[in-house]
């Protein structure tokens, strides 16, 4: 089973999803897109899946810090062009089980897809 975890190491909603998988035994991959950045194409493609209403994290500072033209007549295209440039406005963590993608971290979210996939 392919898991990658998708985040920014220093967020306290990662590190409740991370000790979940850990206590747990569930190995994964860790991308922390602020130190690496994030291919707009995967971000595109995480959009298409859950919605860029979904992946845009509005309620960060950084969202909130930018002009209000910036904030404006939003849309998935010009969504995707924010989070690719400043990655600390994607919603935390995104999980990736095996093609299943989640947003954001829920223990019983988790669990559910874990147990789904038959771990």
């Amino acid at each position: 089973m392919a898991v990658t975890l998708y985040g920014i190491k220093n967020c306290d909603t990662m590190k409740k999803a991370r000790d979940w998988l850990a206590r747990r035994g569930i190995d994964y991959a860790f991308h922390d897109y602020k130190a690496m950045g994030i291919d707009p194409d995967r971000l595109q493609a995480w959009c298409a899946a859950l919605g860029w209403e979904t992946v845009l994290n509005r309620a960060g500072t950084t969202f909130r810090a930018l002009p209000d033209a910036d904030r404006q007549d939003l849309n998935a295209a010009k969504a995707v062009a924010l989070m690719a440039a400043q990655p600390s406005m994607i919603k935390r963590p995104i999980l990736d089980l095996d093609g299943t993608l989640m947003a954001g971290f829920k223990p019983e979210r988790y669990e559910e897809a874990f147990t789904a996939a038959g771990r």
